[in-house]
């Protein structure tokens, strides 16, 4: 059983969600649940939940600024808003699940799914820890961490470790520097919006790359990128203009 607490400043939105954990999640036991920031972390002192469903927009102190006030981190969390772009993009970094409001019950049965397997294997939220740092926006962007959710553990990843990304249906191989390979269950249009911030380009439908990591452009054949790993990476048509920008300091 899964411990939760729930904090929304919604009546109706705690009620609403506790009902359908009633009904479709019965592993989620909710112990308590809170109407503002400052209830909830009483909450949280006070019943140590293994899980948290949290609000993100609420009078006085928001979702995010309630975590960074608590010393302890050690929950699972999914955040719980009707908008879709308050911090979301931190939150995909992070691999952390979102639900909007309404809650869709099928997202809501995956997500919990997906808190019960992370809470066997893991004690410590890292996760959580990441997202906490990338909202502080305390350290360059060279180190931020991006987690790769693979089927054994989340592996955290500074965005200037990766070279480049390669497509396989649903899946998308992360290449390394040091030869290292992850391969994450998620197609790789959504690592393209998370890193398109990060100096990664979409050369072509099944690649994406780190232009800091490109060593030449090959135009012999088709159009190739050389990288770092001394992969050649092809170029779309339709994508040439996109790459020639982003790699203007290369000699053409």
């Amino acid at each position: 059983m899964i411990n939760a607490v729930i904090i929304d400043d919604e009546k109706n939105n705690i009620d609403n969600l506790k009902g359908l954990l009633l009904m479709h999640c019965p592993e989620v036991k909710v112990v308590a649940e809170a109407l503002n920031a400052e209830e909830g972390a009483d909450k949280i002192a006070h019943y140590e939940p293994d899980l948290i469903f949290l609000d993100i927009q609420m009078p006085g102190k928001n979702g995010f600024e309630m975590l960074q006030s608590l010393s302890n981190h050690d929950f699972e969390i999914i955040f719980v808003t009707a908008f879709d772009q308050y911090g979301i993009q931190a939150i995909k970094f992070s691999a952390i699940d979102y639900l909007l409001k309404p809650v869709n019950i099928e997202e809501l049965k995956t997500a919990v799914a997906k808190v019960i397997e992370k809470y066997k294997k893991e004690n410590e939220n890292l996760r959580l820890e990441n997202l906490l740092e990338l909202l502080q926006n305390r350290q360059p962007k060279t180190q931020h961490r991006l987690a790769l959710a693979t089927a054994k553990e989340t592996r955290f990843v500074n965005t200037e470790e990766i070279i480049r990304c390669e497509s396989s249906n649903a899946y998308t191989s992360f290449y390394l520097t040091g030869g290292q390979k992850v391969i994450v269950s998620k197609p790789i249009f959504e690592y393209e919006e998370l890193l398109k911030d990060y100096g990664f380009i979409r050369c072509h439908q099944s690649h994406l790359v780190n232009k800091l990591k490109v060593k030449s452009w090959i135009r012999k054949d088709g159009d190739h990128l050389l990288m770092e790993d001394n992969s050649q990476i092809p170029v779309s048509r339709n994508k040439k203009g996109i790459v020639s920008e982003a790699l203007t300091f290369l000699k053409k």
